[in-house]
């Protein structure tokens, strides 16, 4: 009888470029109309990262895979597949996860970029983890790395304070014990007008509008009804309740977004990991950067029951519910 191949996460790494940014220092850098006080209480966001001119997103990726690779214990020769999740590209073509690979010093593994937005970190990561499971690859590295401020209309106070730069990256490796127990993903195109980036490169030129492009209050109530769903969907697929759930670790979006998940999952606040004030919306870059510090803090530990969750262009939303 075949022996049963699961996916297990062996390593974690993130990085942040620069110093952080201020409310203050982001108002007074782009003269917005805002104030500390009035992004504080509609988002829970109080700094962020821009990465500076000439740093791409692989450049990013490579950092956090790094040290990704160095808490799993191996090096970058021995994977087999590299994913990465992004909606900021290096380039049109190659896939930023080659430029990655090249970087790192891997040849032969299989690369290939995913695009689902902020939700492309989980997307990657339940990609990864058939691969894994069907036998044909045993080493993944799943990195989210993103640079948003190059897509921001500094115009637009409702979005440009939300979003910053940033990199997380984790290694999935086979195992004959169950990792990752349950996912979830979904996606409604019908939704692609309330967040996007409807600009394209045509013939040379910027076709359209190239900013970022959201209404707010219709991704706020479509975030929190897709998530709680595709949480619970992954409960019931593992055989679980959300109550036995030791971390939420949700994309870090808006403080009111993750505080109204938890509620509706019956999960108190000291059990949902919240990292938004300090690096602000990541995209696909925020569910890995809240991981590795929840790790790196104590606060999650081995053998604990993680719920990792994504919500964004597409619309796109997932869920992941793995044993750390």
């Amino acid at each position: 009888m075949a022996q049963t191949i699961y996916a297990q996460l062996a390593g974690i790494g993130s990085y942040l470029p620069g110093a952080p940014i201020s409310n203050e220092a982001l108002i007074q850098a782009k003269g917005l109309d805002s104030s500390d006080e009035w992004i504080v209480a509609r988002t829970g966001i109080a700094a962020r990262h821009h990465a500076p001119e000439g740093v791409t997103s692989s450049m990013l990726a490579e950092e956090a895979s790094r040290r990704a690779l160095a808490d799993a214990g191996i090096d970058a020769a021995d994977l087999d597949l590299i994913i990465v999740a992004t909606s900021t590209p290096d380039m049109i073509f190659p896939s930023t996860a080659c430029l990655l690979q090249g970087k790192l010093g891997n040849v032969g593994a299989t690369a290939f970029d995913v695009q689902a937005v902020c939700s492309g970190f989980v997307y990657a990561m339940t990609i990864a983890e058939k691969f894994i499971r069907s036998g044909s690859h045993k080493s993944a590295l799943i990195v989210g790395a993103e640079v948003f401020s190059r897509i921001m209309d500094w115009q637009d106070r409702g979005t440009c304070v939300l979003f910053g730069d940033g990199a997380g990256a984790v290694v999935l490796k086979a195992a004959e014990q169950p990792g990752l127990l349950a996912t979830s993903l979904h996606a409604d195109g019908s939704q692609a007008d309330i967040l996007n980036v409807p600009g394209q490169i045509h013939s040379g030129q910027v076709v359209g509008d190239p900013f970022l492009r959201m209404d707010g209050q219709a991704v706020f109530k479509f975030a929190v009804r897709a998530l709680t769903d595709s949480a619970l969907e992954c409960c019931a697929a593992a055989g679980v309740s959300s109550e036995q759930i030791d971390w939420l670790i949700p994309h870090q979006a808006n403080v009111r977004i993750i505080e109204a998940i938890g509620k509706r999952l019956s999960l108190p606040a000291e059990r949902v990991i919240v990292t938004v004030a300090h690096h602000g919306n990541t995209s696909a870059a925020s569910v890995p950067l809240a991981l590795d510090e929840a790790v790196k803090s104590g606060r999650v530990k081995r053998g604990q029951t993680l719920m990792l969750q994504g919500v964004g262009g597409g619309f796109t939303w997932g869920s992941v519910l793995l044993k750390y």
